[in-house]
This record gives structure tokens, sequence and C-alpha cells, in this order.
């Protein structure tokens, strides 16, 4: 009997009932939204069906009014259900489709209950009277059966009858405009409810972030000064580089005196083989030698300390230097987050 004009998917929910500020999800996740016609009564819903529960069952009516709350949400009342619908929708583009499809079936509503009343006016044989037809002079006891029975004329009948179809216009239009008043009054109690909260949770973040921002300063400072720390022991690697490069020529300079060394050492040798004969020659030759290779061990242990040195030095640069690193990095996170904190402040302002 029902037919689907337009259909599309959003979210769906209702108002609290107990507190008529908050709105209460319908689902977990988005449903179909349908609008369908009754060909048969004639009248257009607003259908949406969550499993086996008929989540929306909205019957449009003249008087009601579909209210876009921002950009992807919208919202109606229906005061036969009691209650009023909200939808999220994915877009602004869906919003706006689904609000103009809203506008035309709230048209067609209008016009259908137009011409149910005139068709009313039509069938009824007591208020079906036209300049061409006059009904006949009934006769009417105006105070009881046993009172005396007035007669009147036809214009007099023609005359209450008019006055009657003006009453029921103006009770009809009265009782429209009263639907919608109240309709429209709770709307804008609704929205006013909304933004009272939104203040106060905006109030709540802007604490929140003045205190966030406090906390950012103070560890931005801390991280200012740990900088100023490193920079400092930067100053002192660099003085530990010419250390450095001292300690790397004496390396040189010892290699090379052992090298020059082991040549003289080898020399003696080579002439303590050709001077057995001179024995005193011979005993200053070895105790020259024994000399020389106490200084070569020497050398050689001094050449090991270096070396040892040197690598606890590097070690220590690249460590403070990955500590550097990393300190640098976090300073860039938190100037990150001060920014986006202060464009949020700069927004909250503004609104």
């Amino acid at each position: 009997r029902e037919q689907p004009i337009f259909s599309t998917r959003a979210h769906v929910f209702q108002i609290d009932p107990a507190t008529k500020r908050n709105w209460i999800p319908a689902s977990k996740h988005a449903l179909t939204v349908s609008y369908f016609y009754d060909a048969t009564r004639n009248v257009y819903r607003i259908i949406s069906v969550g499993g086996t529960k008929a989540i929306i069952n909205s019957t449009i009516t003249p008087n009601m009014t579909f209210t876009k709350t921002s950009q992807k949400f919208g919202q109606w009342a229906d005061s036969r259900a009691n209650t009023v619908y909200g939808l999220g929708f994915t877009s602004e583009q869906h919003l706006s489709q689904f609000a103009e499809k809203f506008q035309e079936v709230k048209e067609a509503a209008r016009l259908a209950r137009e011409k149910s009343q005139d068709k009313t006016e039509l069938t009824n044989p007591a208020l079906n009277i036209t300049s061409h037809q006059v009904l006949p002079s009934p006769i009417i006891s105006s105070n009881g059966p046993g009172e005396d029975k007035l007669f009147r004329s036809q214009s007099a009948d023609v005359e209450i009858t008019t006055e009657k179809e003006r009453l029921k216009k103006m009770l009809s239009e009265g009782s429209v405009s009263e639907v919608q008043w109240e309709a429209e009054f709770f709307s804008l109690q609704d929205n006013n409810n909304k933004l009272v909260a939104a203040l106060h949770e905006a109030n709540a973040n802007v604490d929140q972030w003045k205190k966030q921002l406090a906390a950012y300063q103070e560890e931005t400072e801390t991280l200012r000064q740990r900088v100023a720390e490193l920079e400092s022991q930067g100053a002192q690697d660099s003085s530990s580089e010419n250390n450095k490069e001292e300690l790397s020529q004496t390396l040189e300079e010892l290699e090379l005196l052992i090298k020059a060394k082991d040549e003289e050492i080898q020399m003696l040798k080579n002439q303590k083989c050709g001077r057995w004969e001179a024995e005193g020659e011979r005993e200053e030759t070895l105790q020259k030698l024994q000399e020389l290779e106490t200084r070569n061990a020497e050398l050689e242990r001094r050449l090991h300390l270096a070396e040892q040195t040197l690598a606890e030095t590097l070690a220590e640069r690249e460590k403070m230097q990955n500590e550097v690193t990393k300190v640098a990095e976090i300073m860039d996170v938190k100037i990150f987050e001060l920014s986006e904190i202060r464009q949020g402040l700069a927004k909250l302002v503004e609104s």
C-alpha cells in the first residue's frame, strides 16, 4: 500500500524524554531512512527500521518543521509521537537533500489536507450550500419540547450555516497554528538547551586548555633549560674534540717513534751479531736494547691508553648527540601542540 519515494542513510537519535536536552542514539550504526507515501490514506510518513523494530514512524503534517542545527545534523518535532527526532548525516549534501524532500513532502501533505477538507465539505449535506441551492427551512425547538416552536426563514438558515463554516474554519486554523507554535516553541527550547550545554562545555574546555597550556609552557621551559645545558656540554665537547686531535697527533708521533726504535733495535741486533768480540760494547748494546724494549713497552701502553680514551670520548659524544636530537624532537612536538591549542583558543574566542 505504501511506496518509498526517497531513501538515505543517517544516524538516528531521539530526544531524552526525561531531560528533553540530551540525544539518545537509536542504534550503533547508520540506518536507512525513507519517505513513504500511502496512496490509500493520502498521507506521507518517515520510516526507519532497525532489525525488527521501527525506530522512526513519523507521519508528516503541514505544521512540522525540519531544522538544520549544524552542517550535518537536522531535527524535527513529532507532537503525535511526543518526541523529537534527530538525524546525523555523513555530508552536508545528504542533509540538504533530506531537508528539500521534507519541504516537498510537507507541501504535498498540506495540499492533501486541503483537498480532503474540500472533499469533506462537498460530501457533507449540512455544509454543501451554494448560491444555486437552498435547503428547506427546518423546524427548530429553541428551548425544549415544552416551549413554543420558532420558525426561521431560508435566509436566516443560510446565515447560520455560513457562520458555522466560518467558526469551523477559525477553529481549524487556530488549532493548526497552536500546534505549529507549540512545535516551534519546543524546537527553540531544545536549541536553547543545546546552546547552553555547548557553552558550558566550551567553558570547561577553555579551562582545561588553559591548564594544559600552562603545563606545556612549563615543560617547554624545562626543555629549554635542558637544551642550554646540552649546548654547554656541546661546548665542552668542542674542547674534547681538540683534545682528541691532540691525542691523535700524539698517537701518530708515538707510532713513528716506535717504528724508529724498532729500526734501531734491528740495526743494533745486526751490529750485535758482528761484534761478539767486544764484550764491553756487547753489554752496553744489551743494556741499550733492554732500555729500548722497556721504552717500547711503555710507548705501547701509552698508545693503548690513548686509543681507549679516544673511544670513550667518541662514545660519550655520540650519546650526547642522540640526547640532543631527542630533546629537539620533543620540543618540536610540544611547539606543534602549542600552536594547535592557540588556534583552538583563537577559534573559540572568535565564536
